[in-house]
């Protein structure tokens, strides 16, 4: 039971109820007797990190690299807080809105939290297939440079890193540019598209996804009038 004595799986069930246009964010907040407030925050995180964030009982820690990257993307207009939430696992736009006034404020962004799973805020080296895997699969999963970060044990500057790079100079960003460079005639035809074919999957299957939670949610909207 989490401490407002609803179990995880009864918030699942709810925040399904919802997006299946079973019943309203009011209906939910009524029967729990919580602020719809709430419920919103049930639906944005199921939404952004999926029911196991339901199941987390401890404080999610929040190393000072993450804020940095979540409150410079804001900054940088490269979404809303919604968009740099779900890119970076923050669990409230609370948080983010706190760090941002920090921020403004000229004040220290540090490492926080009690529990919850370790951050990783040091590199480790990647090869270049890896690099190209990482950004593919950071690409499919709506830029989540937390969950790229957690799924290949690095650091979320290389997830994010890693992905602008392609984004900004295909899989040639992508090639380790310290010591010696492969030069171009070094990295094979073969390995290129191998490398182009991966990235462009990741991008074909994001868009799909993409579409088909549009598709979803005009059918929602669709239901309710």
């Amino acid at each position: 039971m989490s401490r407002n004595g609803i179990s995880p799986e009864d918030k699942i069930l709810a925040v399904q109820k919802y997006l299946d246009g079973k019943i309203s964010q009011g209906g939910i907040a009524s029967r729990f007797q919580i602020s719809k407030t709430s419920v919103q925050q049930w639906i944005f995180n199921y939404q952004s990190m999926g029911s196991e964030i339901f199941f987390q009982r401890k404080n999610k820690r929040y190393s000072k690299e993450l804020k940095e990257c979540a409150v410079h993307d804001y900054l940088a207009g490269k979404g809303s807080q919604e968009d740099i939430c779900r890119r970076y696992g923050i669990r409230s736009k609370g948080k983010l809105q706190k760090w941002i006034q920090v921020y403004n404020d000229h004040g220290e962004l540090k490492s926080s939290g009690t529990g919850g799973a370790s951050i990783m805020t040091k590199g480790r080296k990647t090869s270049f297939d890896e690099r190209v895997e990482i950004a593919g699969y950071c690409i499919t999963h709506g830029h989540n440079y937390a969950k790229t970060a957690e799924e290949y044990s690095i650091s979320y500057q290389q997830a994010r890193s890693y992905t602008l790079k392609y984004e900004q100079c295909d899989v040639e960003g992508l090639q380790d540019k310290r010591g010696r460079r492969r030069t171009e005639s070094e990295m094979s035809e073969l390995e290129r598209l191998r490398a182009e074919n991966k990235l462009l999957r990741a991008e074909k299957e994001r868009a799909e996804m993409e579409a088909s939670f549009l598709k979803k949610l005009d059918e929602i909207e669709r239901r309710r009038g």
